[in-house]
C-alpha cells in the first residue's frame, strides 16, 4: 500500500513538472519573419517639399520567456544593430535614400560608430486579458537608444501555439528624449518631427 502510495506521488509529481515546462516556455526571435518599421515625419512652413521617411530594421535578435499559467512573469529582451537599419523611402530616388541613409547613421542621429545596438528588456506585463486568438497586455521595459535608457510601455498583443510565439504593436517616442535632434533644413522650414512611430511584429520560435 506504501509503495503504491508512492508512487502515485512520484507520478503526480511528474505530471506536474511537465504541466509546468509546459505553460513556461523559452523562445528565439526569427529575424527573417520578424518586422521593425519606424516612421519619420515631417513638419514645418514648406513641409510640402519634404517627404516622410520608412526605416526598417533589417536584424534583430532577442529571447522571449511566456509563462502561460502567470503571464505577469513573462519576458523579453530584444537587440537591433543599428547599422541594420536602413532607409526604405519607396518612390525616392536611390540618391535621396543613400544621402538619408547617411545622415541618419551619422553623429547626429544613429551616430552608429559610437552607439552599434539599440536594446530593449521588459521590467514588468500588466492588464493581461484573454482574447480568441491570444492575449492583450501592456508591456513595459527600458529602451536603450543612443546611449540612453529610457523607460517605456506600450500595448501588446500576443498569439502563441506550438509553433511560434507572435507579439503586435506600435510605441512612440520623441527623439530629444535620447539625445538626437530632429534634422531641419532650410532654417526650419522643413524638419524632422520630434515623435517617431515605431510599429513592429516580433516572431519568435520555441527553443528546443
Amino acid at each position: 500500500m506504501k509503495r503504491r502510495l508512492a508512487n502515485a506521488a512520484a507520478a503526480l509529481l511528474l505530471i506536474a513538472a511537465a504541466t509546468s515546462a509546459q505553460e513556461k516556455s523559452n523562445y528565439s526571435v526569427d529575424p527573417a519573419r520578424s518586422k521593425v518599421d519606424i516612421h519619420v515625419y515631417k513638419e514645418g512652413v514648406f513641409k510640402a517639399f519634404g517627404h516622410d521617411h520608412e526605416i526598417a530594421a533589417k536584424e534583430l535578435a532577442g529571447q522571449v520567456q511566456f509563462d502561460l499559467a502567470k503571464i505577469d512573469q513573462s519576458t523579453v529582451s530584444l537587440k537591433i544593430p543599428t547599422k541594420s537599419i536602413t532607409v526604405i523611402d519607396p518612390g525616392e530616388s536611390e540618391k535621396d535614400r543613400h544621402e538619408v541613409q547617411a545622415t541618419m547613421e551619422g553623429e547626429k542621429v544613429l551616430d552608429v560608430a559610437k552607439f552599434p545596438e539599440i536594446t530593449f528588456t521588459s521590467t514588468s506585463v500588466t492588464s493581461a486579458k484573454k482574447t480568441p486568438d491570444g492575449w492583450e497586455l501592456t508591456l513595459a521595459g527600458k529602451l536603450n537608444l543612443h546611449g540612453v535608457k529610457k523607460p517605456v510601455s506600450f500595448p501588446l498583443h500576443v498569439r502563441a501555439d506550438a509553433r511560434e510565439l507572435r507579439g503586435e504593436g506600435e510605441l512612440s517616442i520623441l527623439q530629444t528624449d535620447y539625445g538626437i535632434t530632429p534634422i531641419k533644413v532650410g532654417g526650419g522650414s522643413v524638419k524632422v518631427k520630434d515623435k517617431l512611430k515605431i510599429t513592429f511584429n516580433i516572431v519568435a520560435a520555441p527553443d528546443h
